[in-house]
């Protein structure tokens, strides 16, 4: 009679586990001077879920979005992440900074270690710095988004194709893991490219409201490219300054897709070039159907880091429905092997996750602001002209002798 009166109860019970939804944090920075880029992820993440969900998450169970601000900093990152696993999250998502990624890695790994059967993922869907899948590469961290290498390799051989790389390049960068990165890619570059780097500038981040004198710097410099890897506020406001200055200079970046850059440039972004993880125009009709439906979910076309976003998170999506549903709690080591292997077609092409270092396999275009630009951006009349494509293979780059990842038991 007790077992029966209990069986309902204990029934109940198991129907509440089943039905339990996975919990995704979103911890990223959706306030101070780089919020614009944070809320990106924010829009793109949201889209990602719900897309998956319509699917039927994770065997019936919805996928559940926690939002966390970190506000710009490790520090922030460092306590939201704290409040994530507390609120049960079982993957953290964040892009905007590798400083951040860099403290989100390093605490996910320490998390994981003392907390064995209660494991986190971190999938880093836009930190681009080398060291993440370098010597800090660890089997929970999941990038799916390119690095300084890729994109500048991609970039340079864009340009040289169309004869608008030039001689003399001057490279400016934020003055962090990423940044330098990116300057040190912009030599390595130089040979393949048949430039000479002229001179080399690290700034703080996110601190400059005034690049006129960075700008006057290059212009001393007689520079025919400006190559830079600034993002948020930094590359608005360096666009702003060539603008007001009326620099000649060509720029070759890999974030000038990113919302408000066109029209704070005009006329000086026009001819500048950008490596892409996505152009509508290079994806030809799936292209134009996945900015039509972004865009009736959104409110606004994908840019930017975006589309890397919705991407690395259907990779994920992927990969949860080849986890079995057990008792209904998702065993995250699982979910981690089956990332490794996963892989998911993107308007682009294919997009997989190399096993070796977690870096994601994942093809580029190389576009160049124009007037004959299918899509325009910022309301103008200037949008983002495809002359190159790359395949993931041809886009990607040899993993780091530094990753020694360590795999669990």
């Amino acid at each position: 009679m007790l077992k029966m009166a209990l069986l309902p109860g204990l029934l109940f019970a198991s129907a509440l586990a089943a039905a339990a939804p996975v919990k995704i944090a979103l911890v990223e920075t959706l306030s101070g001077p780089q919020a614009s880029t944070g809320l990106s992820y924010r829009s793109a993440v949201r889209y990602a879920v719900d897309r998956i969900n319509a699917e039927g998450g994770w065997h019936g169970q919805p996928l559940e979005l926690l939002e966390y601000d970190n506000q710009g900093g490790p520090a922030g990152a460092a306590d939201k992440l704290k409040a994530a696993i507390s609120d049960g999250a079982k993957i953290v998502v964040q892009g905007a900074s590798s400083a951040i990624g860099g403290q989100i890695t390093e605490d996910v790994r320490k998390w994981n270690l003392r907390n064995r059967g209660r494991e986190l993922i971190y999938l880093n869907v836009g930190a681009e710095a080398q060291s993440l899948t370098g010597d800090k590469c660890q089997f929970y961290h999941f990038r799916v988004a390119g690095n300084a290498p890729m994109r500048v390799g991609a970039l340079v051989a864009g340009m040289k194709q169309d004869g608008a790389l030039g001689a003399r390049v001057y490279a400016i960068d934020q003055n962090y893991s990423w940044g330098q990165d990116m300057e040190q890619a912009i030599v390595d570059a130089a040979a393949a490219g048949g430039y000479t780097v002229v001179e080399k500038t690290l700034h703080d981040v996110g601190k400059i409201q005034d690049f006129s004198p960075y700008v006057n710097k290059i212009a001393a410099a007689q520079a025919d490219t400006v190559m830079t890897g600034n993002w948020g506020s930094d590359l608005l406001l360096l666009m702003k300054a060539a603008r007001a200055a009326g620099l000649k200079a060509r720029f070759g970046t890999v974030y000038l897709d990113q919302p408000g850059n066109i029209a704070n440039a005009g006329e000086v972004a026009l001819g500048g070039y950008v490596a892409q993880t996505f152009n509508a125009e290079a994806a030809g009709a799936a292209g134009e159907a996945f900015v039509r439906d972004y865009e009736a979910r959104t409110g606004h076309a994908p840019t930017f880091i975006e589309p890397q976003t919705v991407f690395g998170m259907l990779l994920v999506g992927q990969a949860l429905k080849r986890v079995p549903a057990g008792d209904g709690t998702l065993d995250v080591r699982q979910l981690a092997l089956q990332i490794e292997q996963a892989s998911v077609e993107t308007p682009m092409g294919t997009l997989s996750m190399r096993a070796q270092d977690h870096q994601a396999l994942l093809p580029l275009a190389v576009s160049v602001v124009s007037r004959e630009a299918r899509y325009k951006a910022d309301g103008t009349d200037l949008g983002f002209k495809p002359v190159k494509r790359f395949t993931a293979q041809e886009a990607a780059v040899p993993a780091q002798a530094a990753c020694r990842m360590q795999r669990p038991d």
